[in-house]
């Protein structure tokens, strides 16, 4: 029996459209799902992570981090700076609510005053 360059014997029977084991699923270059069986504690093929076991010291763990970082956006930092400026927010317009109550109470706003801002529809 003769075998060309590069086939393995079974490998059609053994990882086929019918095999009931679990796929990688990560997506290929061409955008398609990964067809090659998953390795089972990642769940992705040894093509895509699959026997990784991730950066086990500190430096690795840090290194991985500032390599997923691709903009500052979604950073702890970020979050709660904008997280504090919402507060800040929400506080101004509580004071202002505040202030144009007061205003109206005093008779120094019109109770109305917001409707001359509107804009008037075209006929």
């Amino acid at each position: 029996m003769r075998f060309e360059k590069g086939h393995k014997i079974g490998s059609a029977t053994r990882f086929g459209p019918d095999w009931s084991g679990e796929r990688c699923g990560a997506r290929t270059k061409a955008g398609t799902p990964c067809q090659r069986p998953a390795v089972k504690q990642t769940g992705r093929c040894t093509r895509h992570g699959g026997k990784s076991t991730g950066p086990r010291t500190e430096e690795g763990r840090a290194r991985i981090a500032a390599a997923q970082t691709t903009h500052g956006r979604l950073t702890k930092e970020a979050r709660a700076e904008a997280t504090r400026w919402a507060q800040v927010g929400r506080e101004i317009r509580a004071e202002l609510r505040d202030i144009e109550r007061e205003a109206i109470a005093g008779g120094l706003l019109a109770k109305d005053w917001r409707e001359m801002f509107e804009p008037k529809p075209d006929k």
